[in-house]
């Protein structure tokens, strides 16, 4: 986990993290800013040896460390450091975004590389891709704010990871999530915290809504993220204890730049 917090967090990083196997790797979101180059560094990733990017939507806590991203990966790629090509996943919006940014803000050298060895490529409702071996299959969270996809994994050992993006769970979404044996949510704060930080009012989940929906889906392992910043020293204690009245697998709440085992 590169970041855990949610949008105007200043005590941890943004929401965005790596999944990494034997043969690869991918990033999944990118944060707000050039922070996302402290947090891989920090992480001992290599952004010479990373190839795909996964945006789950356009939001700025999410989509500006992308441009970060793509800028150093065409200096690194300039400079012949980077081998091959560098891919962003996403949807048409989010996209559109990156591109707009990326062509207004990047150096004018920079551009030509962006559709050559830089590829935006547009991912549909559904659709299955192959990242050098890791599968996902994409799918639209049906979010109430802002066009946003997630994406269910094939694991190595059997199962799937599925990300649900940074909005409360839709029905609708089921045949990707039941069951599942890694499912990730976000969740805001606690529930008993409700009235001070207003989840609901930012279309967001409590700790014990995201725990209830898991155990409606039969899922193995839950993963909580995107929350708020102002109880750091008592989360992990406090969103596991209250994900466990309500959940009967097994619950993380990791802090920015924890490792999560999950084949």
């Amino acid at each position: 986990m590169l970041g855990t917090g949610s949008a105007a967090v200043t005590q941890c990083y943004n929401t965005c993290f790596i999944v990494k196997s034997a043969q690869s790797m991918f990033m999944v979101d990118a944060g707000g800013g050039n922070g996302i180059l402290s947090q891989m560094r920090h992480a001992g990733i290599d952004l010479a040896r990373l190839h795909h990017l996964f945006i789950t939507h356009a939001h700025t806590d999410h989509i500006l460390g992308a441009v970060w991203i793509v800028r150093m990966v065409i200096q690194l790629m300039k400079n012949g450091k980077h081998d091959g090509t560098f891919t962003v996943y996403s949807h048409d919006k989010a996209l559109a975004v990156l591109s707009y940014i990326c062509q207004m803000t990047l150096p004018a050298s920079y551009k030509p590389l962006i559709g050559t060895q830089v590829e935006m490529r547009e991912v549909t409702d559904g659709e299955c891709i192959d990242m050098e071996g890791i599968k996902l299959q994409c799918f639209d969270i049906f979010s109430t704010k802002e066009k946003q996809f997630g994406f269910a994994m094939q694991l190595p050992s059997g199962g799937k990871l599925v990300c649900l993006g940074d909005e409360p769970y839709n029905e609708r979404c089921r045949q990707y999530a039941e069951n599942a044996k890694w499912l990730m949510s976000e969740a805001f704060c606690l529930y008993k915290d409700r009235e001070t930080f207003k989840p609901y009012e930012k279309h967001h989940s409590t700790v014990l809504d995201a725990a209830s929906v898991a155990d409606a889906l039969n899922v193995e392992n839950l993963i909580l993220y995107h929350t708020e910043d102002a109880t750091l020293s008592t989360r992990k204690c406090n969103y596991a204890a209250e994900a466990a009245q309500h959940f009967n697998g097994n619950v993380f709440v990791p802090d920015d730049l924890e490792t999560i085992e999950i084949a």
